[in-house]
């Protein structure tokens, strides 16, 4: 499956300083097979087949206007930005 000399290459194309190669080759042969049994977990051949809907039966859209400024009423309006929480 993967050789040690094929982690060692990708860490070099990646930058990645990988001092004991060994110790991955175990953890991506356990990913592979993760990979095999995902692939094998019951899918089945059959198409899906789904109703074709004529653009005439969608709803047509229609623009409620709001009567105040929204953007005020914001909690974290802050005069001409909006604060949003961090980003973790």
């Amino acid at each position: 499956m993967v050789t040690e000399e094929e982690i060692e290459q990708v860490a070099k194309l990646m930058k990645i300083d990988v001092h004991d190669h060994k110790e991955f080759v175990e953890k991506v042969h356990d990913m592979i097979n993760y990979f095999d049994i995902l692939d094998s977990a019951g899918v089945s051949e059959e198409e899906i087949s789904m109703k074709d809907l004529p653009l005439t039966s969608l709803r047509e859209d229609k623009h409620i206007p709001f009567g105040e400024n929204l953007i005020e009423k914001l909690n974290n309006y802050k005069g001409h930005y909006v604060r949003a929480p961090k980003m973790v």
